[in-house]
């Protein structure tokens, strides 16, 4: 099957020598605009920001973005382009099938060459009349893994993806689809295997089936990051707002709430909204929401603003360095 190639820097618009801000703007503004939850056209929006979030991932890690760069124009040499797949049995006794995972978030692409689709997760031992005589025995069938991508709104209420998986005979050449239905409890954490019990590869001589287990990945969100069960925010308010004091909207998972920043916020301040995070155990409980100030400056002033500036200016008495 053959693989079609990613360009990661065309599908977040930035240049391949984009620096690592550049890389994360251009992200948050994709990502806002095609968020399932705002855009008007769910079924396209949802795509393009798994698509978004898949390229976010390789271009923000360095070491991914290093290997994608070395592929560059090398990416669809024969060799790599039908290199074995990872995983299957081992010890020589069959020749590994080939997977393909729908669903999950992630492309054949980005499988192929920075996920864990065909890893071996688990062991392949006999199960009956081990001996070396030549007696019948079974052999269980290898564990596989693969990638899931999994939304913030997924953590917090749950859901039910459907996903199809393509096995591939590498003697015969015969691909057999399964659709498959992966429950995400509500609290998933990233990294947590789902198992899919007997989805792996197939035994030998009546052994068991192997298992699937689908590694579970955070979706990027644009606004903000995960710690645990808790979730940070970037407060972005402007000078007079921190001064002066101000009620402001923030977003939360579960809905805009309205803070209340006190006079004299400076930058680096935090506050905390209690249980607006993401499930914790399954107890019912969860994280917080952290909002971290940062004091934003107009980029532009109009003749008329620069003046009420430089009276401002002239009137303070406040000096940030002085010591004493």
């Amino acid at each position: 099957m053959s693989v079609e190639f990613k360009d990661y820097y065309d599908v977040l618009g930035v240049a391949r020598d984009a620096s690592d801000t550049e890389i994360k703007k251009s992200f948050r503004k994709l990502a806002r605009k095609y968020h399932p939850d705002i855009a008007k056209d769910k079924a396209r929006a949802e795509e393009k920001f798994k698509e978004l979030n898949e390229a976010n991932e390789v271009l923000s890690d360095p070491e991914k973005r290093r290997k994608y760069d070395e592929l560059g124009a090398n990416w669809n040499r024969p060799e790599r382009q039908h290199a074995p797949p990872q995983g299957g049995f081992g010890g020589g006794y069959e020749e590994a099938s080939e997977f393909h995972f729908d669903g999950t978030g992630f492309s054949d692409f980005f499988e192929q060459f920075f996920g864990s689709r065909g890893r071996p997760a688990g062991g392949f031992g006999r199960t009956r009349g081990d001996s070396m005589g030549g007696e019948a025995f079974a052999r269980r069938g290898q564990d596989i893994e693969g990638d899931i991508l999994v939304t913030l709104d997924e953590i917090l209420h749950g859901s039910t993806r459907t996903i199809n998986l393509q096995r591939t005979d590498p003697r015969t050449g015969k691909s057999t689809m399964q659709t498959l239905r992966v429950k995400i409890p509500p609290g998933v954490r990233e990294a947590q295997l789902i198992r899919l019990a007997g989805k792996g590869q197939e035994g030998i001589g009546g052994g068991d089936s192997g298992n699937l287990y689908l590694r579970v990945k955070f979706a990027k969100h644009p606004d903000f990051r995960v710690t645990g069960a808790d979730l940070y925010y970037d407060l972005e308010l402007a000078p007079w707002e921190a001064v002066l004091g101000a009620t402001v909207q923030i977003p939360t998972l579960h809905g805009k709430v309205s803070l209340k920043i006190p006079v004299g916020t400076t930058t680096g301040r935090q506050f905390r909204l209690r249980g607006k995070g993401l499930p914790t155990t399954g107890d019912g409980t969860y994280g917080n929401l952290y909002a971290l100030v940062s004091i934003q400056v107009p980029p532009h002033l109009t003749p008329e603003q620069k003046i009420l500036w430089e009276q401002l200016a002239a009137k303070s008495t406040f000096n940030p360095r002085k010591t004493s």
